[in-house]
């Protein structure tokens, strides 16, 4: 009897976390689609108008830019307090303001090579697959991971804050590239590991929730910056 209620109880925290999983991965892929309807919709809507001047990004760009940085920090700091409804409108929110900003990199490619959007999107789709499988899967503890890419993470914002007054050229711009892919690959790994160990300590259906918006969150950074680096590298020259 014993042996059989516990049978059914880890089947039931297995079918648990694959509901947990299923809610992370749609809030994850809508933001992907929202920012691709925005992105869309600001190229062929002439919303590059509004972004540029005749020396350069407008005000509105960076308002847009930082301002969704600094949602993106909020939200996080916070997601714990919200309800998991006004958490995913922040997510939603903040995946607009992205393909938004993200215009730029992609009028360039289309100028550039109109099918490097496609194949930086694939590339970076099946390393982040790749990547999310490793993390649930490995028996490894990747933790020790975090601080060094905590600090990476922070050196790509510190250097791309950087290239607004002193624009990266040639090949350290290719070793940005290069160390961003690489650093957002692990961070999907990582964030994998630490969402089932955040499961699996239990907690109310609302906090479940609430981590599954800020897991949503986590991932779609790590999957959109790995697109906009390989899309950079794909357009390098």
């Amino acid at each position: 009897m014993v042996t059989r209620k516990s049978e059914i109880s880890a089947q039931n925290r297995g079918g648990g976390i694959e509901l947990y999983l299923k809610r992370i991965f749609s809030l994850m892929f809508g933001a992907v689609a929202l920012t691709a309807v925005a992105a869309y919709m600001t190229i062929w809507g002439g919303g590059l108008n509004y972004l540029f001047t005749p020396t350069g990004f407008s005000g509105l760009y960076y308002v847009l830019l930082f301002g969704g940085l600094g949602l993106s920090i909020w939200a996080q700091v916070r997601v714990f307090n919200m309800r998991p409804a006004t958490a995913a409108l922040m997510l939603a929110l903040y995946a607009i303001l992205i393909g938004v900003t993200m215009t730029p990199l992609i009028a360039v490619a289309l100028t550039v090579n109109p099918a490097s959007i496609l194949q930086a999107f694939v590339i970076a789709a099946l390393m982040f697959g790749c990547m999310a499988m490793f993390g649930y899967k490995t028996v490894k503890d990747l933790s020790f991971l975090g601080i060094f890419l905590f600090m990476g993470m922070i050196g790509l914002i510190l250097v791309g804050i950087a290239s607004f007054i002193w624009p990266l050229g040639g090949t350290f711009a290719t070793i940005v590239s290069f160390i961003g892919v690489l650093i957002f690959a692990l961070f999907t790994a990582y964030d994998m590991q630490m969402l089932k160990r955040a499961y699996a300590t239990g907690g109310d259906e609302t906090t479940r929730n609430q981590l599954a918006v800020l897991g949503a969150l986590h991932l779609y950074i790590s999957f959109v910056a790995m697109f906009q680096y390989l899309l950079s590298l794909l357009n390098r020259n």
